[in-house]
C-alpha cells in the first residue's frame, strides 16, 4: 500500500463506497416507486459499450468523456427498447432484456478484443476495483483525493441538484404519468433525465461494484425502503441510509474475511432487504404474522361467547372450548371480565353477554340475507353465516337488516338479538 496508511486507505474507500452508494440510492427510488426497476438493470449493463468506446477514444475512466458515453448507450437502450415495442410487439421488460444483454455483450467483446491495449481490466470493469480506488488519485489542495471519490461526489451533487430542481415533476409523474401528462407536464423529458441520472449513477458504482452488481445498489436500498414507510421522501432518506450502511459493512466484511467487495456489498444489501421484509410494518412477515394470530384469537373469542349465549338460549350446559385456541379464548374473556366460572361452567357477564349478542345477530342476519337472495337450502345456511358474522360491522348489520326487512327470526325460527 505504499506510504499510505491503513487507516487512511478505509477512510478513502469507505467515503467513496458512501458516496457512489448514496447517489444510486436517490435513483433508484424513484425507479423502484416507478417500477422500473429492470429498465435500471438494463441501463447498468448497457452502458458498458459506451464506456469501452469512450475509453478506446481516449477517455479517462471517471472522466467527462467516459461519462458522456455511458449517457449515450443508456439513451441508445432507452430508444432500442421502445422501437422494439413499438416496431416489433415485444413488452418491455422483454424489450429490455433483448437490449441490455445484447449491448452488454457487445461491451464484453470490445473489452476483451482491445481493451489491455488501452490498460482496461475486463474484470476490474464487470467486479469493480474498490480496493485500488484510493491508489488512483488526483491532488487536490495538497491532498491527493481518490478519483473515484471525486467521481462518485460530482454524481451525487449532480443527482441531488437534479431531484431537487425536479422534485415535484418527478413526483407527479411517478405516482401518475397520464395525468402528468394531461397537465403539460414533459413526462417524456423527467424520464430522460432519470435514465441520465441512472446511467451516470451506474458509471460511478462501476469502481465500486462493477458493472454486474451494480443493480443491488440501484435497486436493493430501494425496495427495502419501501417496505419500511410510504411517504417517497421518507422512502428515499431511508433508501440513501440502507444503501451507505450496507456498502461500509459490505466492504468492512470483504476486508475482514479477504473476499469481492463487490459481492460482499450486494449480500450485505440483500440482507437489508430480507430484514426489511420481515420486520416491515405493514407488510412484514412479523406484522403478517401477529394480525393472522390476532385474528385467529378474536375469532376464537367471538365464537366462545356465540356458543355460551346459545347455550343459555337453548338452556343448556356449554360445551367446553375443544381447541387449544378456544382454551386461549376463553382465559382471555375471563381475564378481560366478559366471562366467570361458576359451577365448572362458564357463564357471561353483562358486557360478555352484549359482545355475544352481536356476533349472534350477524350470523343470523346474514342467514336471514342468504336465505332470502342466495336461495340456499336451510342446511346450507349456517357455513357461510358462520364465517362472515366475524367480519359485520353496526352499518353492514344495518344494511342488511335494511334489506331483508325487520325480520324476528331468522330462516331457522330462531330470534335475531337487536341492535345495542
Amino acid at each position: 500500500m505504499g506510504d499510505l496508511p491503513l487507516q487512511a486507505f478505509h477512510l478513502w474507500t469507505l467515503a467513496t463506497v458512501a458516496t457512489v452508494a448514496a447517489a444510486c440510492a436517490l435513483v433508484g427510488t424513484l425507479l423502484v416507486v416507478r417500477r422500473m426497476s429492470l429498465l435500471g438493470d438494463a441501463i447498468g449493463h448497457a452502458v458498458l459499450p459506451g464506456i469501452a468506446v469512450a475509453v478506446l477514444l481516449g477517455g479517462r475512466p471517471g472522466g467527462p468523456l467516459v461519462f458522456a458515453g455511458a449517457v449515450a448507450a443508456a439513451l441508445v437502450t432507452v430508444w432500442l427498447t421502445r422501437v422494439l415495442r413499438t416496431q416489433a410487439g415485444l413488452a418491455d421488460d422483454a424489450g429490455a432484456g433483448v437490449v441490455f444483454t445484447a449491448l452488454f455483450a457487445i461491451g464484453i467483446v470490445i473489452l476483451s478484443t482491445v481493451g489491455a491495449r488501452r490498460d482496461l481490466d475486463p474484470a476490474c470493469v464487470l467486479h469493480g476495483i474498490l480496493e485500488l480506488v484510493p491508489f488512483d488519485t488526483v491532488r487536490i489542495a495538497g491532498v491527493d483525493v481518490p478519483r473515484g471519490l471525486l467521481s462518485g461526489a460530482t454524481v451525487l451533487a449532480i443527482v441531488a441538484g437534479g431531484l431537487a430542481a425536479t422534485w415535484k415533476l418527478q413526483v407527479f409523474t411517478a405516482f401518475d404519468a397520464e395525468a402528468a401528462l394531461a397537465a403539460g407536464i414533459p413526462v417524456a423529458a423527467v424520464t430522460g433525465g432519470l435514465l441520465g441520472a441512472t446511467a451516470l449513477a451506474a458509471v460511478a458504482g462501476f469502481d465500486v461494484v462493477g458493472a454486474v452488481l451494480v443493480v443491488a445498489l440501484l435497486v436493493a436500498p430501494a425496495a427495502a425502503a419501501e417496505l419500511l414507510t410510504r411517504r417517497l421522501h421518507v422512502v428515499m432518506i431511508v433508501a440513501v441510509v440502507l444503501a451507505v450502511l450496507g456498502s461500509c459493512l459490505g466492504y468492512l466484511a470483504a476486508w475482514r474475511w479477504n473476499t469481492s467487495a463487490a459481492g460482499a456489498i450486494a449480500v450485505v444489501l440483500g440482507l437489508e432487504y430480507l430484514a426489511a421484509a420481515v420486520v416491515a410494518p405493514g407488510d412484514g412477515l412479523v406484522a403478517r404474522g401477529l394480525s393472522r394470530l390476532g385474528y385467529a384469537l378474536r375469532v376464537a373469542r367471538e365464537d366462545v361467547l356465540a356458543a355460551l349465549w346459545r347455550a343459555d338460549e337453548a338452556a343448556a350446559t356449554a360445551a367446553r372450548p375443544g381447541s387449544m385456541g378456544g382454551w386461549a379464548a376463553a382465559a382471555w374473556l375471563r381475564a378481560t371480565g366478559r366471562v366467570v366460572a361458576s359451577e365448572g361452567r362458564l357463564t357471561l357477564t353483562p358486557r360478555g353477554r352484549a359482545e355475544a349478542e352481536m356476533v349472534v345477530r350477524s350470523h343470523r342476519l346474514w342467514e336471514a340475507w342468504l336465505g332470502r337472495h342466495a336461495g340456499l337450502p336451510l342446511d346450507h345456511l349456517h357455513p357461510p353465516a358462520e364465517f362472515v358474522e366475524h367480519h359485520l360491522g353496526a352499518a353492514m348489520r344495518r344494511r342488511i337488516e335494511a334489506e331483508v326487512g325487520r325480520v324476528e327470526g331468522d330462516p331457522h325460527g330462531r330470534e335475531i338479538p337487536p341492535e345495542v
